[in-house]
């Protein structure tokens, strides 16, 4: 079953499957600021403002156990757990372990698609160093990451993408879990729906709606269900209730834009309550662009857009492009700000708010090699 010590190596081989690992480190930067201070170890931490309109944007595991997640206020935060502490974020640290987490990824596989700092696939198919197994693979990896960075990370073993992300997210922290192949179906089938990636709140309420409540109820539906209640999403979902993923694993992997949004419990309107609420959403943005930028620079892209969602669910954009490239939180946040002040006085309130960075200076390739049609076997 899934979580079992090692995948049957030659059934992988016989299959023709990929050998896909997903590492994703320990609470990333809030384990970075342990590590640095030990007055921090074993207590609640976040990374962000304090402010009344911070944000998290890390906690500890010590902080989760009351609650505390990121992207939440910080005045929330505080709220639920009275002791937390805060520490600014340290962005030239956190670069540092991820260079040298990266390097360790590398000495294994070239096939390393980073998703952030303290993410990546790896593609260990090809076993470069002769070890012999993809789960002894992640266990060197995750001992390697240990010893030198003094972090832990979790891991997921798998034969795709979604299943190995899945895994990853199974024992946390400083675990391992392995899902073998022909085990994808029955280890999706008992998930709750949104541990399905690329289903967000609302795409998990519509589901509930129509009776879709775990993996098992997704793949009782067939295909032109889906197809109708969800669209293009509808064949991805068809594939990952059956625990079937076509992406590969694209080194060198960059996006087309960075972006986020919050929708709120209350709709809001006033002037001051909207800016508040974009400031705490630039930092959070801003976090992401950094994050999914390369060689210690943030993502850099022309076009900064706002997104607003009225309370009668219409959407409304606004975007700003600019000749040269936007690298600094600064611009980004003016651009975003400015967008706000031509908007206003809004029509009516607002449920959601996001602001996206596009129009980057990169983009990437899409295809699928002659090992996905062994997946869509399993259909």
């Amino acid at each position: 079953m899934a979580g079992s010590p090692d995948i049957d190596e030659e059934e992988v081989e016989a299959s023709g499957l990929r050998k896909i690992i997903h590492v994703d480190m320990d609470a990333f930067f809030a384990s970075v600021e342990q590590r640095d201070n030990p007055d921090l170890r074993g207590k609640p931490v976040a990374v962000g403002g304090s402010s009344g309109r911070g944000v998290v944007a890390a906690a500890s595991y010590e902080a989760r156990k009351f609650g505390v997640k990121s992207a939440m206020p910080s005045v929330t935060a505080k709220r639920r757990c009275p002791d937390l502490i805060f520490v600014k974020h340290r962005f030239d640290a956190y670069k540092e372990a991820s260079r040298q987490i990266r390097a360790i990824f590398e000495h294994h596989t070239p096939h390393v698609e980073p998703l952030s700092l303290d993410e990546a696939y790896l593609d260990v198919t090809e076993d470069r160093l002769g070890i012999g197994s993809a789960t002894r693979i992640a266990e060197l990896i995750r001992q390697e990451i240990k010893a030198k960075t003094k972090l832990t990370a979790s891991a997921g073993v798998s034969y795709n993408k979604f299943l190995a992300k899945l895994a990853s997210d199974q024992n946390k922290p400083d675990g391992i879990c392995v899902i073998k192949p022909g085990q994808g179906a029955d280890f999706v089938a008992g998930l709750p729906i949104r541990r399905f990636h690329g289903v967000g709140p609302k795409a998990e309420e519509k589901m509930k709606r129509l009776g879709i409540e775990t993996g098992a109820d997704l793949a009782a539906k067939d295909i032109e269900f889906l197809r109708t209640h969800f669209r293009s999403m509808g064949d991805y979902l068809y594939r990952a209730a059956r625990g079937i993923d076509l992406r590969p694993v694209r080194a060198h992997r960059i996006r087309k834009s960075v972006g986020g949004e919050r929708t709120f419990s209350d709709d809001r309107s006033a002037a001051e309550d909207l800016r508040e609420t974009l400031e705490g959403i630039i930092d959070i943005v801003w976090e992401r662009i950094v994050n999914a930028g390369s060689d210690g620079e943030p993502a850099r892209g022309r076009t900064v857009t706002l997104k607003m969602k009225y309370t009668d669910f219409q959407i409304m954009t606004r975007a700003k492009s600019v000749p040269h490239l936007v690298d600094s939180k600064a611009e980004f946040a003016d651009l975003g700000r400015a967008l706000l002040e031509e908007a206003m006085p809004l029509p009516m309130p607002i449920r959601l708010m996001g602001l996206t960075l596009s129009n980057l200076d990169h983009g990437e390739d899409e295809g699928a090699s002659e090992k996905d049609s062994v997946q869509l076997s399993l259909l």
